[in-house]
């Protein structure tokens, strides 16, 4: 009764582990829809982060689900299957991680390529792309790459800003008032995004922390299954 009593629990257990997965499926999902159809980063490197969450979070459910199917029908083969790409994985974790953390540094340089070139294409952009770029500097109350002089290119009269600038957004609020501090924001969206997205990187920090954890528990739990289950057909 005990056996079955810790394999009831370890399934349950492993069920939970197919939630993390899902998990990060989502916020891998949410992390490209964010940084593509918000930023229209190019630079392939930057998709990196959230395709690994994606892969991993799908690797996790699916292997949990061969693990919960292992301990409900006390399969030897399929706990030890699954105790060995679970450990896989939280290999690739640890590579993915310290990956991660050489990245890092490329956030503001990927940044500003894609704000930069945001804005150089505005002008002869169409409706669709100037909505995106005037909902980033709405959305962060930034103007520009570094500074509203980023955008002197705009009008003959090199003064002018899109109206997205404006603190109190009108018509028309943004002509000849590029260094009016009291209508258009002065800051620009670089270090704003910069900042926000390093600020982020240490909750995923945490995340994968706690779920590798969940994932080294796991591993434990199938190893004392494993022992339990040939303990059973001794037993037999």
């Amino acid at each position: 009764l005990e056996i079955k009593s810790g394999m009831k629990g370890s399934s349950l257990f492993f069920f939970f582990l197919q939630i993390c997965g899902l998990a990060l499926i989502v916020l891998g999902i949410m992390a490209q829809v964010s940084l593509h159809n918000t930023l229209r980063i190019k630079d392939v490197s930057m998709s990196g982060v959230p395709i690994v969450l994606i892969a991993v979070g799908a690797l996790i459910f699916f292997i949990a689900f061969f693990g919960c199917c292992g301990a409900w029908k006390e399969n030897y083969c399929m706990v030890t299957t699954f105790a060995v790409l679970l450990t896989m994985i939280i290999i690739i974790e640890i590579a993915a991680a310290i990956a991660g953390f050489v990245f890092r540094d490329k956030i503001s340089t990927i940044v500003k390529d894609s704000l930069t070139d945001m804005i150089e294409n505005y002008k002869n952009g169409t409706k669709e792309f100037k909505a995106s770029v005037d909902g980033v500097q709405e959305k962060w109350k930034c103007c520009g790459v570094n500074s509203s002089s980023d955008w002197s290119y705009l009008d003959s009269d090199g003064n002018t800003v899109p109206d997205s600038c404006c603190i109190t957004k009108t018509t028309g609020c943004g002509k000849g008032n590029m260094k009016d501090a009291s209508k258009v924001y002065q800051k620009g969206c670089h270090d704003v995004m910069e900042n926000f997205l390093k600020k982020n990187i240490q909750w995923v920090i945490v995340a994968a922390i706690v779920i590798a954890l969940m994932q080294i528990m796991g591993v434990v739990f199938s190893c004392l299954l494993m022992r339990s289950i040939r303990s059973g057909y001794e037993v037999m």
